[in-house]
């Protein structure tokens, strides 16, 4: 099932529940989703709708870093809640170890000999494993391994 239909089909489920945080997140969603389209001028594919939901999830952990300086505990709580729905339709993330064998071979497979090839590995990785690496972490990684 494409993903843009679960997220319908799940928005009108919401919605009969009156679960108004899941409501309101879903239609955050399809309002993206629908201005990314008519940007575009066709549908979206799977993969451009997880890396919409990515960058709304990315969005709730910023704000979660930033309530949580600024002591407001309501405003967390009702983040985490958003970002908890949103990573229920991403695919799940790679694991620490997982990355860590993918980085390797990835460098041996590119024959990566020092900084200057770090850009091909974070594209060649970031093509394969979409949505579910994090950018920070990858770059991070990628450095310590080819330094």
């Amino acid at each position: 099932m494409k993903l843009v239909k679960k997220l319908d089909q799940d928005f009108v489920a919401a919605y009969k529940a009156k679960d108004e945080i899941k409501v309101a997140v879903l239609r955050m969603v399809k309002a993206a989703i629908k201005n990314k389209q008519v940007e575009l001028g066709r549908e979206l594919k799977d993969e451009e709708v997880h890396a919409l939901l990515s960058k709304e999830a990315k969005q709730r952990q910023d704000a979660i870093v930033q309530f949580q300086k600024a002591g407001r505990a309501d405003l967390t709580e009702k983040e985490k809640k958003e970002l908890e729905i949103l990573q229920h339709y991403l695919p799940t993330p790679l694991t620490l170890q997982e990355l860590s064998s993918i980085v390797d071979e990835t460098i041996k497979e590119l024959d990566a000999q020092g900084m200057q090839h770090m850009g091909q590995v974070m594209r060649t990785i970031m093509s394969k494993y979409a949505g579910r690496v994090d950018g920070k972490e990858l770059s991070q990684m990628v450095r310590e391994k080819l330094s």
